[in-house]
């Protein structure tokens, strides 16, 4: 469940008073399984207005966010500590999704996208393109984070455990799209390499046993399975800006559709006649 998931992200976070370095959010960072986030600005987070409706998801906000902030009273029991790690984690994160939409925050994105930090896509033909966290809605403990392709503009799980059980809405349903929105130089060529793949050999070798695997004839027909019946189970992942719908995204995909449904329409008749 998506609770348990955020106990595993706590627990593989988790540590002592001595594990803090200069700050909360630069221990935060520094911490296995946070590699995904990016620093938040201090000014970001101590401009109220910027938290607005925040007090209303945490418990113990103003605590949280001294903590987060370092003003924390020194006086704090050490189990309510324990408990205010919990919720500085949570508001950081949400915060962190608010940051990273401003211009600020996609730079500081953008670096770790250039870097390939959250990974690479494992599509054979989208040539190891690097991949973009993004959540499957903005509220949080209901979806962990996914790894949005520019490329193949689909959706895929974090390879490491620690990184998919942390929480979408920290990087919330906005963040990826916007950033090639404000940034069209970025979005990445339909075919060709990637402009930001690896130019190692290594690199290519990699790909060309990606391609070979996929490539690899299977065992079983699959005689059986309806062709038509799967095509109608697919679901398609559709961009969206502060809940709406990217216009030629849309238009495109309403395209892609009628033409689906039309194959669907001739599988089946086919299937029948069979």
């Amino acid at each position: 469940s998506s609770i348990s998931s955020l106990v595993t992200m706590e627990e593989a976070t988790s540590g002592s008073d001595s594990d803090y370095s200069s700050s909360w959010i630069s221990w935060f960072l520094s911490s296995k399984g946070n590699e995904y986030f990016c620093e938040v600005d201090e000014d970001f987070i101590l401009d109220r207005f910027n938290l607005t409706g925040l007090n209303n998801e945490v418990t113990n906000y103003s605590q949280a966010l001294d903590l987060i902030t370092d003003n924390l009273d020194d006086e704090i029991q050490d189990e309510l500590r324990g408990s205010l790690d919990v919720q500085a984690r949570l508001l950081y994160g949400l915060i962190h999704a608010r940051w990273i939409v401003t211009a600020r925050g996609l730079q500081k994105m953008i670096e770790k996208y250039k870097r390939a930090d959250f990974g690479r896509c494992p599509r054979v033909f989208c040539q190891l393109q690097p991949l973009l966290p993004v959540g499957l809605t903005d509220v949080p403990y209901e979806k962990s984070v996914k790894l949005y392709c520019g490329r193949c503009e689909d959706l895929y799980s974090p390879k490491s455990a620690r990184h998919g059980s942390i929480d979408g809405a920290y990087f919330g349903t906005t963040f990826p799209h916007l950033l090639f929105l404000v940034y069209p130089s970025l979005i990445p060529p339909k075919s060709g390499p990637s402009d930001l793949g690896p130019a190692t050999k290594d690199g290519e070798r990699r790909t060309k046993r990606m391609r070979e695997e996929q490539e690899a004839p299977t065992e079983g027909g699959g005689d059986s399975i309806s062709t038509a019946s799967v095509a109608l189970k697919v679901e398609r992942y559709r961009p969206k800006i502060y809940g709406f719908q990217l216009n030629e995204t849309a238009r495109l995909q309403r395209w892609q559709e009628a033409v689906r449904d039309r194959q669907i329409t001739r599988l089946e008749a086919l299937e029948d006649r069979a």
